[in-house]
């Protein structure tokens, strides 16, 4: 179809048939989570699994990519569906108006393949990582604030988000801001490690982290 044929030869026909089969999670459709649906749906994921109980307000105009001044006061939720279905309505939508926890969200993420975190705290992201590790599915982290960013791919069997943010529990995205490139950014990162993931890529940020200043320009990768 001709609408795909820019994503070759990045990807190979093997690897565009496992994305079209693909079923991804996305916890959190705002900031981050609003260009990283955007972006699953231009490349043709099979499938979207949209998690989110926030209704859209003023003060996300500036960043999320979903927001416009008429559907202020819409579930974020429900608007990123019917975005889908305006870029790509051969991908398949399923759409929640909740906050994930740990007694709704095995129910939530369903039978997804891999999980894309775009949310915006400490706690639900490490309820995130226990549900994807009881779930068996591989989950991608990114995280903003102000000029810097972050992202890293943890398995089930890894417990990096527990080392990474050891002793944090709160986060307040407030004393950074967030500007509207910033999200972008992350998004764009955790799209490349999902569908990297999800094709058998070998150079993935499994047990790495890339930490970004874009104040001076500088990518960093740790291990952790």
């Amino acid at each position: 179809m001709s609408r795909y044929e820019r994503n070759f030869p990045a990807f190979s026909e093997e690897d565009f048939e496992r994305i079209q089969h693909a079923t991804v999670c996305v916890v959190g459709c705002g900031g981050l989570g609003g260009y990283i649906i955007e972006m699953l749906a231009r490349v043709g994921i099979g499938s979207l699994i949209l998690i989110d109980g926030d209704v859209f307000e003023d003060s996300n105009q500036n960043r999320q990519i979903f927001a416009t001044e008429k559907n202020l006061g819409t579930p974020k939720a429900k608007a990123a569906a019917a975005r889908v279905k305006l870029i790509n309505k051969e991908v398949t939508t399923t759409c929640y108006h909740d906050f994930l926890n740990e007694d709704n969200g095995l129910a939530l993420i369903g039978e997804a393949d891999l999980v894309v975190d775009a949310l915006d705290n400490v706690p639900a992201r490490l309820t995130l990582q226990t549900l994807c590790k009881e779930k068996n599915i591989p989950l991608i982290h990114g995280a903003i604030g102000g000029w810097f960013a972050q992202v890293t791919t943890v398995f089930p069997e890894d417990d990096t988000l527990s080392r990474l943010y050891a002793g944090e529990k709160e986060y307040d995205s407030k004393a950074l801001g967030n500007p509207s490139f910033t999200p972008a950014l992350a998004a764009s990162l955790e799209v490349s490690e999902a569908l990297k993931v999800l094709t058998g890529k070998e150079k993935i940020l499994r047990n790495k982290l890339l930490y970004i200043d874009l104040l001076a320009n500088d990518f960093f990768t740790f291990n952790i």
